[in-house]
């Protein structure tokens, strides 16, 4: 059904296409590797090996193929049959590869890794457009960049991934751009700003990074949408499988996706304009890794859906849940299925800053068994010894919630 849903929108794509004659008749997602001889054969080009082996690839051929897995193409830049074509397509009366970080949803004429990814997302998120970029960083930078004009100002929320946020509290007030922090949860605080200064963007990841706290989307875009403000959400640690912040209310969203909407496709363009001057463009093995991934998303997804939520039920009760950073690194070192990955934390003066404290320990569960995770979870917490909580827990039990 994906790939009934994909052609749908191919269809779709085509359809609005200024000029689809000029598109010819491929509505499908299907490609071979195809040679015609017709304008001329390697022994007019040249007798010569060296000249040869180059040269002969060039004789007209067209990408292709009835392939079921999206090939990979590893290639920057795509050559034009003769002028003709090259000055159709700069006057945008037909649509033609040029330039790898050119690429864009609307290359219709050979969907390639990039290209089909961004359909895929684009599917699964509700959007009507979405731009690929080579990491989430780069696709918040050059968002703002694109969008936020100089002098002016954005609200963020301070609970959000480090390096974005030392990206809008260091580099956009060097441009002129006024950043106002607010906590995620403070409605009434993003209400005053909105209502007080000339905002342009609300910015926030939802949930966030590191404490997972959940935005009300709906009612922070009808807050921001009366004075006229966009909404952006990063939406990555939800996936578009839990979250749909587009069909509630948001103007964009980040997991590497970018709608356009209604009296701001000027300003999405402006996006493509600004990812293509500064690059970032996705390589063609991550893209066909992304879209091989998709296919098992929603089955890797809902298992650790269901494995968060039956942890979290389980450990709220348990006795040893807080503790010193001494115990705190006892914990981790007795764990045997988990690996210690990437730390959140900045230095000891932002950490605290943010309620990033020693003893914070976060799970990223996959689709490991929940019973050996469970179990090696509890067992490395009873290698910690028992000591009188300051606080009261539930008669100290540990039972897993229905």
């Amino acid at each position: 059904m994906a790939i009934e849903a994909t052609t749908t929108k191919l269809n779709d794509q085509i359809s609005n296409t200024e000029d689809k004659s000029k598109l010819e008749t491929q509505q499908d997602i299907s490609f071979s590797i195809k040679g015609q001889v017709g304008q001329g054969s390697p022994n007019t080009i040249s007798e010569h090996p060296s000249t040869r082996s180059l040269t002969g690839k060039k004789l007209s051929r067209e990408i292709v193929t009835n392939s079921i897995t999206i090939p990979v193409v590893n290639t920057t830049t795509y050559f034009y049959k003769n002028s003709s074509e090259l000055i159709d397509s700069k006057e945008k009366r037909i649509v033609c590869q040029e330039y790898t970080r050119y690429m864009e949803v609307q290359l219709i004429r050979f969907v390639l890794n990039c290209s089909f990814y961004a359909l895929l997302i684009s599917a699964l998120e509700g959007a009507e457009s979405t731009l690929v970029m080579a990491s989430g960083m780069c696709a918040s930078t050059v968002m703002l960049f694109a969008m936020v004009p100089k002098g002016g100002h954005i609200a963020t929320t301070k609970d959000c991934y480090k390096e974005t946020r030392m990206f809008t509290e260091t580099f956009l007030p060097k441009m002129g751009i006024t950043v106002t922090l607010i906590d995620s949860t403070d409605i009434a605080g993003l209400q005053t700003i909105v209502n007080n200064h000339e905002v342009f963007m609300f910015f926030t990841e939802s949930p966030t990074n590191s404490f997972l706290r959940c935005v009300d989307i709906k009612l922070v875009s009808e807050i921001c949408h009366k004075r006229g403000t966009l909404v952006c959400i990063d939406g990555t640690i939800a996936t578009p499988l839990n979250q749909k912040a587009l069909a509630l209310g948001a103007d964009l969203v980040i997991q590497s996706a970018t709608k356009y909407i209604g009296g701001h496709n000027d300003l999405v363009s402006e996006i493509r304009i600004m990812h293509n001057l500064l690059g970032g463009t996705l390589n063609p093995n991550a893209a066909y890794l992304l879209i091989r991934g998709i296919k098992t998303m929603h089955l890797r997804v809902k298992q650790q859906n269901s494995t968060a939520l039956r942890m979290a039920n389980v450990l709220e009760a348990h006795p040893k849940i807080d503790g010193d950073l001494e115990t705190t690194i006892k914990f981790i070192d007795s764990l045997k299925i988990p690996y210690i990955a990437t730390s959140f934390g900045g230095c000891e003066k932002e950490r605290l800053k943010y309620g990033l404290k020693d003893n914070l320990v976060r799970f990223s569960f996959g689709v490991e068994d929940f019973e050996d995770l469970k179990a090696d979870i509890l067992q490395a917490l009873n290698t910690i010894p028992t000591k009188i909580s300051s606080f009261p827990h539930q008669n100290g039990a540990v039972s897993e919630k229905n």
